[in-house]
């Protein structure tokens, strides 16, 4: 399956849907939740400054995607999975009497010729309305939650969401922003990818794509592969070959002042092994630095230890041992066409986006950079 990316020049002229000015709200619980091909995810949380506390999360591995790959359906098992997950977000919900929420689903449900019978289940059993969004607002998404660990240093930004079923890569140019309104260049992009807004210098996305290819997709296709160096290199090798429609992916110029943020369970795991934590701690893991050395040192320790290893170290978790690889493969990939030493780790991504984008647009963010 082809990319999903703009066609055209005009690609990026069409803004995500402009809401009109909105009196500002009472700082309240807001909700965002991401159904994705491997995960439910949901985070409850209360604008606090410029950011947001999270009060409540809830987080289970549904894999709704499982054998979408050959039937092109959701299966009635994991269907029934992810519906009985919903019914514990309801409940949350409910229970924090949230009236602010967004709640989303991403590839599964794009490409599941049954997923519109599915979002109508999901309504009917939990009560729960969730909107099907596009590549685009996917990778936008991702992008503004990432703008707090984007450095005033950096010119060139390439953000990396390396999800279940697809991977979104936006490549951004800030150079002409001055350092210190960098990161707010990046979420004011909350509002799309051309804004049009001419009243300050603008982060500039010179080229986005959506790779129908994720953790849970990529390792479907090769499962058939039961050697499994030659299952990574292959995987890896044919991730690339799915970025020829990326225009950055041609340009041999060395970037200056370059940085890849990478968002996903992948990169997070990556960086928990290379610090050795026998634990997760989300505060020694998000925002951490790494180099294209470090993340290939860590991946080929994962080869040497082989599918037994892995499922037993604690590093990688019971929940990721099978996908890890696939992960890796991508990741791997990446690092092979832009070498770098900032790949900046970042433990958050789509619910994190969803949240700053309600709180920026009912403007109760305490220092919101529209």
């Amino acid at each position: 399956m082809a990319p999903k990316r703009p066609n055209g020049a005009d690609a990026l002229e069409k803004p995500a849907q402009a809401t009109a000015p909105r009196a500002k709200r009472p700082a309240g619980l807001y909700a965002a939740l991401d159904l994705g091909t491997n995960s439910c995810r949901m985070l409850i949380a209360e604008p606090r400054g410029s950011g947001f506390h999270v009060v409540d999360s809830f987080s289970k591995s549904v894999q709704l995607g499982l054998g979408l790959e050959k039937s092109g359906r959701l299966s009635r098992s994991s269907m029934a999975r992810t519906v009985q997950a919903l019914r514990i977000c309801q409940q949350k919900l409910k229970k924090h009497k949230v009236r602010r929420m967004r709640l989303v689903a991403t590839e599964a449900c794009r490409r599941a010729i049954n997923a519109k019978e599915f979002i109508a289940r999901i309504h009917r059993e939990t009560g729960l309305r969730l909107d099907i969004i596009e590549p685009e607002e996917e990778a936008r998404l991702a992008v503004i939650s990432c703008a707090p660990l984007v450095s005033p240093k950096t010119e060139n930004l390439l953000v990396v969401d390396i999800g279940g079923g697809s991977t979104e890569l936006v490549w951004i140019d800030i150079g002409g922003v001055p350092p210190t309104d960098r990161p707010h260049a990046i979420m004011r992009l909350h509002a799309g990818f051309k804004t049009g807004q001419r009243d300050r210098p603008q982060a500039q996305v010179v080229d986005w794509i959506s790779v129908p290819l994720g953790v849970a997709t990529l390792r479907e296709q090769f499962n058939d592969v039961e050697d499994d160096s030659a299952r990574f290199a292959l995987m890896s090798w044919f991730f690339e070959e799915n970025l020829n429609d990326f225009t950055p992916y041609h340009d041999l110029t060395p970037q200056r002042r370059f940085q890849i943020v990478g968002t996903s369970g992948t990169v997070t795991t990556v960086a928990a092994s290379h610090l050795g934590l026998k634990r997760y701690d989300r505060t020694k893991v998000d925002g951490l630095r790494m180099s294209s050395d470090q993340i290939d040192k860590v991946i080929r320790s994962y080869l040497d230890m082989g599918p037994g290893g892995r499922r037993a170290d604690p590093r990688i978790g019971h929940e990721r041992h099978a996908l890890i690889m696939s992960g890796a493969a991508i990741l791997q990939a990446l690092m092979r066409c832009w070498p770098t030493d900032r790949l900046s780790v970042a433990d958050r991504g789509l619910r994190e986006g969803l949240l700053y984008a309600q709180m920026s647009a009912d403007g109760v963010l305490g220092k919101s950079p529209r």
